[in-house]
């Protein structure tokens, strides 16, 4: 049987700051699903049935899925899509070297092909040899379409892989924002690439997220940016300490993101997973349980796969443990917190910033 509060306590020992609860939301117990019903990466409803075209072989689902995403601009729901479509390729490759044989020139198929090279070359130990040959790819990609920044989103990681120079960087990174100022994907590529050319500079990580959510919609993913820059603070091990209420701010503007959007539903799940995540490194319980009820049955392997290689069963231990301190009440959860300490590089895990999602 596992111990649940000495979980909590194992996953948030690296903490240094105080915990809070903003006010929000009301003292009592949250009604949770059953983990049973707790899914891992679920396919929302235009996902999915890609997907079980993709597994018999037909590709047909999936060339008319994209093809929306790109004729209405849907350019988060692409990125989303193209994601998943290229994952699904490594394993089952048939339904996609079918589509690209038949329709070599088509923007989609182009785009799913170039996102598995570079996820295929990203694990490879010869990374940066294999990602030049993928440059081709993704070039044509991006000339299928030029309104679609995906592509564009898709040459940052690139770039970050290739270790190119901040100059090529940022032709790059104008021609992404270009074509969609607020895409959340390109701004995440553009601050990955960041905390690793300037590793340890999170402050500088932080500047550019928090302006970039400044100037985002109410609606944007880019709005939770800062959460982002948080999380690569949290999981790594080297810098100077970033100030408490820059992490606490970056929280809060993630939680009211989240209450804008609807609950229980597959599409913010990754931003409520991470942000779970987040709010009990920041020892905010009440915080942290509220973002899993609005979850629901939706968990995602990022982040939480980056200790665990069992992400689920991660997501429910966790889920037990805030769900067991928060009916404890505010002494028991004091004490599977450590003791505040001075500002400072954190302990724990270090390498990449985003493990799990390159």
């Amino acid at each position: 049987m596992v111990d649940t509060m000495a979980l909590l306590h194992a996953f948030t020992r690296a903490t240094r700051l105080h915990g809070r609860t903003t006010g929000a939301v009301p003292l009592v117990p949250a009604v949770l699903p059953a983990d049973d019903d707790v899914l891992l990466d679920a396919p929302d409803d235009m996902l999915g049935p890609a997907l079980v075209g993709a597994a018999g072989g037909d590709h047909a689902p999936a060339v008319a899925l994209l093809a929306v995403t790109r004729s209405t601009g849907a350019w988060e729901l692409r990125d989303r899509y193209v994601r998943r479509l290229a994952a699904f390729a490594r394993s089952r490759p048939e339904w996609l070297d079918t589509w690209r044989a038949l329709a070599p020139r088509d923007p989609d198929g182009l785009l799913v092909d170039a996102q598995r090279a570079v996820d295929r070359a990203w694990d490879s130990p010869a990374r940066a040899e294999l990602l030049r040959e993928v440059s081709p790819l993704i070039t044509a990609a991006a000339r299928a379409d030029g309104r679609d920044p995906v592509p564009w989103r898709l040459a940052l990681d690139h770039a970050r892989g290739a270790r190119a120079g901040h100059r090529y960087f940022e032709e790059l990174w104008e021609a992404a924002v270009r074509r969609a100022p607020h895409h959340h994907g390109c701004h995440v590529a553009a601050l990955r690439y960041l905390a690793s050319s300037w590793h340890g500079s999170h402050r500088e990580c932080f500047d550019f997220a928090d302006l970039a959510a400044q100037d985002a919609p109410e609606d944007s993913l880019t709005q939770a940016l800062p959460l982002r820059a948080a999380f690569g603070y949290l999981t790594d091990g080297c810098g100077p300490g970033v100030e408490p209420e820059r992490l606490q701010a970056a929280a809060d503007r993630a939680v009211a993101l989240s209450a804008r959007l609807p609950a229980g539903h597959v599409r913010p799940a990754e931003l409520r997973n991470l942000l779970t995540w987040v709010l009990i490194r920041l020892h905010r319980w009440q915080d942290a349980l509220e973002q899993l009820r609005l979850t629901g049955p939706y968990a995602t392997s990022f982040p939480w796969d980056r200790d665990a290689d069992d992400p689920l069963g991660r997501f429910l231990q966790v889920r037990q443990a805030v769900r067991e301190a928060v009916a404890a009440g505010p002494p028991a959860a004091a004490a599977t917190a450590p003791a505040p300490a001075p500002e400072g590089p954190r302990g724990g895990r270090s390498g990449r910033l985003f493990p799990g999602d390159h």
